[in-house]
């Protein structure tokens, strides 16, 4: 849209000039006219851009539908292995509710110190924040990989 060379006429004009042939030229400006073509103009951005998202989930969609044969495809291939990654999601996820039970604990135990000071903050963030991404990963992967289906993948 900012490419478009659509020279359209001013909104607002200033005559100052003293010539009464200028008058003339103001009356072929109608109002209307320009708020017109700016709306005309907004319709077919609003189109362009409808037609762009659209291509966009088009191809989001095909990468997802992709995605899911190949893991699909990997589970008929390795059985044995997907019902490990079951068992293993499982058992990760309830250690995950552990963690994040003592996470909370430690939280509203130590309340005042975390609003308080900064260095108890940096700690807590230490202590639990990379275990916490790690074991999310972890367990994102082993749930992706085991023969349970997930709410992206039934979709």
């Amino acid at each position: 849209m900012a490419n478009e060379s659509n020279s359209f006429p001013p909104v607002f004009r200033i005559d100052v000039s003293a010539d009464p042939s200028s008058a003339a030229d103001n009356a072929q400006y109608d109002p209307n006219t320009v708020v017109i073509a700016l709306l005309r103009q907004l319709i077919a951005g609003q189109a362009r851009q409808t037609q762009i998202l659209e291509e966009i989930l088009q191809q989001q969609n095909a990468t997802q539908r992709q995605r899911a044969t190949e893991l699909g495809q990997w589970k008929q291939a390795n059985p044995q292995l997907a019902r490990c990654c079951r068992t293993a999601a499982e058992t990760l996820s309830r250690v995950q509710t552990q963690f994040l039970k003592n996470l909370t604990h430690d939280v509203m135990d130590n309340e005042e110190c975390l609003l308080d000071g900064e260095f108890m903050l940096n700690e807590f963030v230490d202590r639990y924040g990379p275990r916490l991404a790690h074991l999310n990963g972890v367990l994102q992967v082993l749930s992706q990989l085991s023969s349970m289906p997930t709410p992206a993948n039934s979709s």
